[in-house]
């Protein structure tokens, strides 16, 4: 068998690396696993990504993760209803995502999808809607059913909006009263 020439032996390389180069490319770019599992609040900095308030009430607040290991915060269901309807969730969130939200009896983090719904809770932004793990006389809405509920309005949003001096428009708030951002006094 005969020594390969010089030329032979610099292409023989010129493959060896590319090939290396092609591997290591391939491993870099496959995606490490997420991890789904809920975050802790960080009450100084984490805000509602719908309505921008601070979080501040562990027994309502949700928060989603998607595929990329990105998370949103929600102060309350109705503000993930808004953004699944109106914003880009649906976009974001990918192929790959989880939803916890708050028990509303122990504040322990539970799988929003799975959670029963109850109707009537005082809860941050006045939708009226707690999460609970297991379902009951009370809690008897599934996730897509207080979704649709929050959709079609049957919500304490307008209590809500009424006890907070907050209105459309601004000059029914009364005194001290707040006007409501565009489309963020809900139904």
């Amino acid at each position: 068998m005969e020594k390969p020439t010089r030329s032979e032996k610099k292409y023989i390389m010129k493959k060896l690396v590319l090939i290396t180069v092609l591997l290591l490319a391939t491993l870099s770019s496959c995606h490490q696993k997420v991890d789904f599992s809920p975050r802790k609040i960080n009450y100084d900095r984490d805000v509602c990504h719908t309505c921008k308030m601070g979080l501040d009430n562990p027994k309502y607040n949700l928060q989603a993760i998607n595929e990329n290991g990105q998370t949103r915060w929600y102060d309350d269901l109705g503000c993930l209803a808004e953004d699944m309807r109106d914003g880009d969730f649906n976009k974001w969130k990918g192929q790959t995502y989880k939803i916890w939200i708050g028990d509303a009896q122990t504040g322990q983090w539970i799988d929003a999808e799975k959670a029963w719904y109850r109707f009537g809770d005082r809860t941050p932004m006045g939708y009226g809607y707690g999460a609970l793990k297991h379902k009951t006389d009370a809690a008897k809405y599934d996730f897509k059913t207080a979704i649709q509920r929050i959709n079609e309005g049957k919500t304490k949003r307008a209590d809500f909006i009424k006890k907070k001096k907050m209105s459309i428009s601004g000059k029914d708030a009364g005194e001290g009263g707040m006007k409501c951002a565009p489309g963020k006094c809900g139904k």
